[in-house]
């Protein structure tokens, strides 16, 4: 049974962290950039920025997102008017729905999705900085980690991170980065930094529920100790799971570390 409180942080403790979701909430950026695309592949797409409205949906869905291009087909669709019940009850086929009928490929997407983005940080790097903030309180508990031993792993750019890192005043090795270009799967992180800190306990902090399961299953893991965050890209159901598991569930980022 969860207890629901973070594990005091001690120099025995090493902290690994994922970053959208935990650290940064990259939401409105993704939505933006997602509708930006969409923008270049539909042509009835409206010029005008996503509404409030459209980015608040977009949040409801983002639990379902796994890989940034996805953001391109969620926007088209609640555009397009597809209820969030229903694209969020039926993800993976109204998007494969979508992409075939518009003989799109994800190949194509995810090219379209990093060109986007890389275009809005070159011609705006401080507004598109300003649509990735940190959750409230989280830059305080980061600070409380300046002179510990901790890591991001995440499925990220490591370059992305390190500019949302920089901007915030967070200080942290680029070694101490697990980011896209590692090439390893946050389990294969987990097991390497497992290794290297065989002494110490790990805590992983992550707000999809998919991946808490997936690493709490893995036999050579049982021994890290496993976080949820309520503020993260989950929903009710998945905070209500972890309650009966071994995870951790942290309901305040001024709870993220403790001492």
């Amino acid at each position: 049974m969860a207890d629901n409180q973070p594990i005091k942080t001690n120099n025995n403790v090493v902290y690994a962290l994922d970053f959208d979701g935990v650290i940064c909430d990259s939401a409105i950026e993704t939505s933006i950039t997602g509708w930006k695309a969409a923008q270049t592949l539909w042509q009835d797409m409206p010029d005008s920025p996503p509404s409030k409205k459209l980015i608040s949906d977009f949040r409801k869905v983002r639990p379902y997102l796994e890989t940034g291009y996805e953001a391109i087909l969620i926007m088209r669709l609640l555009q397009q008017g597809l209820s969030i019940t229903k694209l969020c009850n039926h993800y993976q086929e109204e998007l494969k729905l979508l992409i075939h009928n518009h003989h799109l490929d994800t190949k194509t997407l995810k090219h379209l999705f990093g060109k986007t983005r890389d275009h809005w940080i070159k011609q705006d790097r401080q507004d598109w900085l300003n649509m990735n903030p940190f959750f409230a309180g989280i830059q305080q508990a980061l600070k409380q980690l300046e002179h510990k031993t901790w890591y991001i792993i995440t499925t990220k750019q490591t370059r992305f991170v390190e500019l949302i890192l920089q901007a915030n005043n967070i200080k942290l090795n680029i070694d101490a980065i697990y980011g896209m270009e590692c090439q390893m799967s946050k389990i294969e992180a987990l097991l390497y930094l497992n290794k290297q800190h065989a002494s110490k306990k790990i805590i992983f902090i992550e707000d999809r529920l998919p991946t808490l399961i997936d690493i709490n299953a893995h036999p050579q893991l049982q021994t890290i100790k496993l976080q949820l965050v309520s503020w993260g890209y989950n929903t009710p159901a998945d905070r209500q799971y972890v309650k009966n598991t071994s995870i951790s569930l942290i309901n305040a980022t001024h709870n993220l570390i403790s001492y």
